[in-house]
């Protein structure tokens, strides 16, 4: 049967669209990225058998061995580690509580503080993908509320932990699930829930597996959604998470009080990387109570810690940094008569290198090579895969591109 003919303003406008795709020398779009952060899930928990999900996508993409996170192993420098690729000492985001003299004080707690952009230093990756013309999204994330150079997500929130898990999952559907135009090519998803579990009842707690097996739920119902309207394949999931986390038992705390006399120094920081500012004329003193190895933690100048760490050199390092022993806490007095006696509790924060401290690393999509196993990574690593997956030119970074190299497909 002949095909019928097609009016002379029908051929001539399908000559002109087909000259145009035939001569267009745009690049593709880049498949959207979608990183993931599953606070305080360590390396060894994926091996439980309790999160089917996570094995899926572990079996069928990428998996590191381990993540090793950057010094200190805490939330808001390892994430924000995670999308600059510069270790804390370089970013300025140097523990979850600083201190600087021109800003004063940063605490988790002070908005004020998490949204002024003079704390975050270097080019997270959402802000060169939206200098780059591509639309980003944060379901929350450390660094997404400040505008960095001037700069936000197209879509970001005030981070809110009363946001149920269920709803993070579908706001993150629902952007993917826009038109090419809107459609962001970098989200960032991020839960806390196990990471709170872990802390209050130990990593190894009822709560925490509980906690873990309600995540890989969440992962199912990510992944079920785009592979409910063929999206599967066409989106890059990357899954990580910040550091792992150590059982801290019943009385393993030591008093700050006992440290030190607190008459010398300014507590900047306390719990597991611990800080102090000797008042003035009393450095002396203060060096000669802290530095040097003690029975459950030891001390050092900031320009003597150890180099594996590759910290001390920002000027919001405090002067003396005293490193608990893995399963160690150190507080005041007062913080420590507030604990439920006898439970066992979660930590991190420790030497980043203790198999306690890995982390997570999962991938799959049509960046990644099916079925493959990495070594040990290290966090800084995934910054310049990142970049590579967006068509982006990475900033200047402490990462090493060939450590992923392996597992990304040809672009």
């Amino acid at each position: 049967m002949p095909l019928p003919r097609l009016p002379i303003t029908a051929l001539l406008a399908l000559a002109l669209a087909t000259g145009c795709a035939t001569t267009t020398n745009e690049p593709a779009a880049p498949a959207p990225v979608v990183l993931i952060s599953l606070d305080g899930f360590r390396a060894t928990d994926l091996d439980l058998g309790l999160t089917p999900n996570l094995a899926r996508i572990a079996r069928e993409g990428v998996r590191a061995e381990w993540m090793t996170p950057s010094y200190p192993s805490l939330t808001f420098p390892n994430h924000y580690t995670l999308v600059t690729g510069l270790r804390p000492d370089r970013h300025g985001v140097v523990h979850n509580t600083m201190q600087d003299a021109a800003l004063g004080t940063f605490k988790l707690s002070k908005p004020e503080a998490v949204t002024d952009s003079r704390w975050w230093g270097g080019e997270p990756l959402w802000v060169t993908a939206e200098r780059a013309g591509l639309p980003t999204a944060a379901m929350f994330w450390p660094g997404t509320e400040a505008a960095i150079g001037g700069v936000r997500p197209t879509r970001w929130s005030r981070y809110d932990e009363s946001v149920p898990a269920q709803e993070r999952v579908d706001r993150v559907l629902g952007w993917l699930g826009e038109d090419e135009s809107t459609r962001p090519r970098m989200t960032t998803l991020y839960f806390e829930s196990l990471d709170e579990a872990a802390h209050d009842h130990g990593p190894d707690s009822p709560q925490a597996r509980e906690a873990m097996v309600k995540l890989d739920a969440m992962i199912g119902r990510l992944v079920d959604g785009l592979e409910a309207r063929g999206q599967l394949d066409q989106v890059n999931l990357v899954i990580t998470s910040d550091h792992g986390m150590a059982e801290v038992k019943p009385g393993h705390v030591v008093a700050l009080e006992d440290m030190v006399d607190l008459a010398d120094v300014d507590v900047v920081t306390s719990g597991q990387s611990v800080g102090f500012e000797p008042k003035p004329g009393r450095t002396k003193a203060a060096e000669a109570r802290l530095l040097g190895r003690h029975p459950h933690h030891e001390c050092w100048r900031k320009a003597d810690l150890p180099a594996r760490w590759q910290y001390g050199r920002h000027p919001r390092v405090p002067a003396i940094v005293c490193q608990m022993d893995v399963g160690w806490d150190a507080g005041t007095r007062a913080a420590i008569q507030k604990r439920p006696a006898g439970e066992t509790r979660g930590s991190h924060g420790f030497d980043p290198h203790a198999p306690e401290m890995r982390a997570i690393f999962l991938a799959r999509g049509p960046g990644f090579h099916d079925g493959v196993r990495l070594p040990a990574i290290d966090n800084v690593d995934v910054y310049p895969a990142l970049a590579r997956l967006l068509g982006l030119t990475p900033a200047p970074n402490d990462g090493d591109p060939e450590a992923l190299a392996p597992a990304l497909a040809p672009r």
